[in-house]
């Protein structure tokens, strides 16, 4: 892997998500200031930081049981596991995520839990879908979420964006109740504080699923890393896109082929994150290659064929 083209994409990734979160903490300072003046500013800090100290997270295994996931232990699937062991070592973990299995026909993997306490999602869909290179590719790419803390680093993100809402909200409401006296006693209106009122919240969830966008490029990055194999991760986004894609268009919506816009994607466009990917392919040491086919375990059952539903969960598998 060409070392140089590595870093130059490590220190673009990291500089963009350094930028982004400085974007969501200044439209939260800029709030505040409008609010309370100085004030306001130091009261968001001392918030903020106690909101971080206090950051109460999820529990893995409660995230897997809405899910309906089940555990994969190494008896059940040896070789995903044995796969999984060594990309965490490669990873400098001191704890291999624990590893489920979600019966959905649906293409995706997800991480949740921090550094020490995480857990590593997949698909029916996925597994049986994706060769062995592939589903190791998607493998790193998880796990560089976790070695990389995007769980915490989004969660930091969404308590901003969070913040600004709720600062937003209050600020149109005071807006509201002194209109009629400021309409009677001809006082200017500032109308660029106004409008940072207004529009704020919504600045700020762009900037949230920029730094979404980034994290995406950093774990694709560091996963060609883990395995030396960057062709099998991008492999595996290619179908997954295929597969993805036609589903979506059959059931939800036919016929479209309008680009959505780029500043309204959670995940980057997977023609960039390919072609970042095959940028770095240089002969590396690839992940060995488990001899055991990993849908062959009988934990995995007969194929789940019914279509993913919505469940009162809110979620969608």
């Amino acid at each position: 892997m060409n070392p140089e083209i590595w870093r130059q994409h490590a220190l673009a990734n990291r500089l963009q998500s350094l930028l982004l979160l400085a974007v969501m903490g200044g439209f939260l300072a800029l709030l505040g200031w409008l609010l309370w003046g100085g004030d306001g500013i130091v009261l968001l800090l001392l918030l903020g930081a106690v909101l971080l100290l206090l950051n109460p997270v999820v529990a893995p295994q409660l995230i897997m049981r809405m899910y309906r996931a089940t555990p994969l232990t190494p008896a059940q699937a040896p070789a995903l596991n044995s796969a999984l062991a060594e990309l965490a070592r490669r990873a400098g973990l001191a704890a291999v995520p624990a590893l489920y299995y979600i019966p959905s026909s649906i293409l995706t993997a997800f991480t949740v839990g921090r550094r020490d306490d995480a857990a590593i999602a997949v698909t029916d869909g996925l597994l049986r879908t994706l060769d062995t290179r592939e589903v190791i590719g998607v493998l790193a790419h998880e796990m560089s979420h976790v070695r990389n803390n995007d769980t915490w680093v989004m969660g930091v993100a969404d308590m901003f964006s969070r913040l600004t809402s709720m600062l937003s909200l209050f600020g149109q409401l005071l807006l509201f109740l002194y209109l009629p006296l400021i309409l009677v006693s001809n006082i200017d209106i500032n109308w660029f504080a106004i409008f940072i009122l207004i529009f704020a919240p919504s600045l700020s969830a762009l900037a949230q699923l920029g730094l979404s966008r980034t994290r995406e490029y950093d774990a694709d990055l560091n996963a060609a890393r883990l395995t030396g194999d960057p062709e099998g991760l991008a492999r595996a986004l290619v179908k997954i896109e295929q597969r993805s894609g036609s589903f979506l268009e059959r059931i939800f919506l036919p016929g479209r082929r309008i680009p959505e816009p780029s500043l309204l994607r959670t995940h980057p466009p997977t023609e960039e994150r390919v072609r970042r990917l095959m940028e770095l392919k240089l002969p590396g040491r690839p992940l060995p290659q488990p001899p055991v086919d990993f849908i062959s375990a009988p934990a995995f059952g007969a194929r789940v064929e019914r279509p993913p539903r919505w469940r009162i969960t809110g979620l969608w598998h």
